[in-house]
């Protein structure tokens, strides 16, 4: 892997960050400004999470403004991923009150806050679910800022991209490769980095399994069959449509979850928040094998008999991402070429995106377009 990134920006104290969204202007002094707004005293659309339980509402909320070291972003297209449920589900607890969901941003930069060197207005530029770490605490200084102590998440504890606009910390932004459009682009920021981060987790696997054949594991069958790899697909009993799916994208193999691949996998990559899939693929790796666990909630896992551990078969989790990741990823997806399959929804559907999400009706990923027309 290559060396992590240098991001240019303005440097935090222990603790610090950004405060990402000002609504007002006036209550922060200036702002220093690399371009000039023509939306001054607008305001955006935008969908907002109350609480679980209650349907995101549709909003008129002030442009936000960009402070010290972010920048301010035309959201051009949203993906809606399975973590975006789960916040709105209640499955993740204390969010950000009178939260925008949404964290693979895909935009153009409309203005920067002073002390940004790495972007500048008109790029376009991604914005993934790490939005902000601490850079002091023992996981930063080891090179794992995934598991920084003090993080914030786009679209969780920062607002996110169910938008017209979104700001952001600019060391956490990637540049976009060309291309891929908007709407085919945001998948890569969450499905396509967490798929990614997984499969490095996997090693060097020829036979590799995927359970639950959603946004994340459409991209990263294309990964893995770039490289060589073998790929089993596993989903819901009786879910002919993903495994057909699956099977477009170069699946040697599809079937139900509850069934054995007719070989042993080196490893296995779970992204159904299911936990009685952790018994099935450890029952279905061989020895030595690695299961990974690549989401960031998962229903409980029941108990299962250690001979299905044993044998030096490994069972993991995949937390995060860093920005190493990222950079490497990206510069990766346009190289295989990275195809996603998209459904687009106006920025108003949100919540019919997500329930469509919700009962599997999605094949690959949903995105949200807030410069489509609204829902009439």
């Amino acid at each position: 892997m290559r060396a992590p990134v240098l991001l240019r920006g303005v440097p935090l104290s222990a603790g610090a960050a950004p405060a990402l969204i000002q609504v007002n202007p006036t209550l922060h002094g200036s702002v220093d400004l690399k371009a000039t707004r023509t939306r001054d005293g607008a305001n955006m659309r935008a969908m907002v999470f109350d609480g679980a339980g209650a349907a995101l509402r549709p909003a008129s909320l002030p442009d936000p403004t960009p402070g010290p070291g972010t920048v301010l972003i035309r959201v051009l297209a949203c993906g809606v991923c399975r973590t975006d449920l789960h916040v709105v589900d209640g499955d993740l607890a204390a969010p950000k009150p009178a939260l925008i969901p949404g964290h693979e941003i895909v935009g153009r930069v409309v203005a920067c806050g002073a002390g940004v060197e790495r972007f500048a207005p008109g790029e376009r530029v991604g914005v993934p679910w790490l939005g902000w770490t601490c850079g002091t605490c023992r996981y930063c200084r080891a090179g794992a800022e995934n598991l920084c102590e003090r993080a914030r998440f786009t679209g969780y504890t920062l607002d996110g991209g169910y938008a017209e606009y979104a700001v952001a910390d600019a060391r956490y932004c990637f540049a976009m490769p060309p291309g891929l459009g908007d709407a085919a682009s945001a998948p890569l920021l969450c499905a396509g980095l967490i798929g990614y981060r997984a499969l490095r987790f996997a090693g060097d696997a020829r036979r590799l399994g995927l359970y639950g054949f959603g946004a994340a594991a459409h991209i990263v069958a294309q990964v893995a069959r770039h490289q060589g790899r073998t790929v089993f697909a596993f989903t819901r009993p009786g879910d002919a449509a993903s495994q057909n799916f699956a099977r477009s994208l170069g699946a040697a193999w599809t079937g139900d979850s509850t069934l054995l691949p007719p070989e042993p996998l080196d490893a296995a990559l779970i992204f159904a928040p299911v936990g009685t899939l952790v018994p099935a693929a450890l029952a279905a790796v061989r020895k030595g094998g690695t299961v990974v666990c690549a989401g960031i909630h998962m229903s409980a896992i029941p108990s299962f008999p250690y001979e299905l551990l044993w044998g030096e078969r490994r069972l993991c989790s995949v937390a995060n991402l860093t920005r190493a990741d990222g950079e490497e990823f990206l510069e990766l997806a346009p190289r295989i070429p990275i195809r996603t399959t998209t459904t687009e929804y106006a920025l108003d559907r949100a919540n019919d995106a997500l329930a469509a999400l919700r009962a599997g009706r999605i094949d690959g990923a949903a995105v949200l377009v807030p410069g489509a027309p609204a829902a009439g």
